[in-house]
């Protein structure tokens, strides 16, 4: 099965994106009514997130959710197979001499990437103007998981590391002044995480950030992807360095993280992953969400 996903990418991926986008919104909408459990989490996510929304806003930014789910599965064939002329052209970078000159002056760079849906072919992007570090969870598909791999790696000289490597790893490649892509939205559980508001909700959010900051001597630069509409492509958007950060309240500043990628978040709410069980592990007495 997951052989004929990549054929049918392929095959797609040579449609102009004008036309890719309407089939990825067609498969995305079907999904919404097919997979009811993720579109519960979907549901019950946006009720925590956004509750002074309507239900009926609520289904509608869920379905647009959906609709751009599945833009960016279809739209993965670019990242695999495109040439880079052709994924530079698709994908826009504002903000690439604020990266340019941190590098150039030898600085250590963490780019805070929350899970929007167009990162990966934003991450492709990045790749081909610069050398970066990423952390790369194995999929239990072999064949999804080299062709993941493959997208992530096809341009430039990346360094794509496992889970278990990679902290000291990590910083030994930032300290090559090697941008760090990280990820670092999602809920793994208590283990090295804290629990900080997310939308207002106690999320078990990883601490690691400002201890990677400190231990690389690095900057935070917040880093998105934006799905523009139908066939205009995608533009990576590079914020301002953080200052003042990290400081010495580990909580204090993963608070921050989380408040940025709420801001983030409210300026494109449908493109955030919803369908990720956020909040899954609760504070100690809390009742199950999902």
């Amino acid at each position: 099965m997951s052989r004929i996903v990549v054929a049918l990418l392929w095959l797609l991926h040579w449609l102009p994106l004008s036309m890719q986008a309407p089939i990825g919104r067609g498969l995305g909408r079907l999904l919404y009514w097919i997979i009811a459990p993720r579109r519960k989490v979907v549901l019950t996510n946006l009720r925590l997130c956004f509750p002074d929304q309507s239900e009926a806003e609520r289904r509608t930014l869920a379905k647009e959710h959906f609709a751009l789910a599945g833009r960016s599965l279809i739209e993965r064939g670019i990242a695999w197979f495109a040439p880079e002329e052709r994924v530079r052209r698709i994908v826009r970078i504002r903000g690439e001499e604020t990266l340019a000159k941190l590098i150039e002056a030898r600085q250590p760079v963490i780019l805070l990437t929350p899970h929007f849906l167009g990162l990966d072919l934003g991450g492709t992007r990045i790749a081909s103007s610069f050398d970066c570090v990423s952390i790369y969870a194995r999929q239990k598909d072999q064949v999804i998981d080299r062709w993941l791999y493959h997208g992530r790696s096809r341009f430039g000289s990346q360094v794509l590391l496992r889970r278990d490597e990679s902290v000291r790893a990590s910083i030994k490649a930032m300290k090559e002044i090697r941008p760090f892509y990280y990820l670092p939205d999602m809920d793994n559980g208590p283990e090295d995480s804290v629990f900080v508001p997310f939308f207002g909700v106690q999320a078990a959010t990883l601490s690691a950030l400002p201890r990677l900051a400190r231990l690389g001597g690095a900057v935070v630069v917040p880093c998105v992807t934006r799905m523009l509409p139908g066939g205009e492509g995608y533009v990576v958007e590079f914020g301002e360095p953080w200052t003042d950060f990290p400081t010495s309240d580990v909580e204090a500043d993963t608070r921050r993280m989380n408040a940025c990628i709420e801001d983030l978040v409210r300026t494109m709410p449908a493109q955030y992953y919803w369908v990720h069980r956020r909040f899954k592990t609760r504070p100690p007495g809390e009742a199950k969400i999902y």
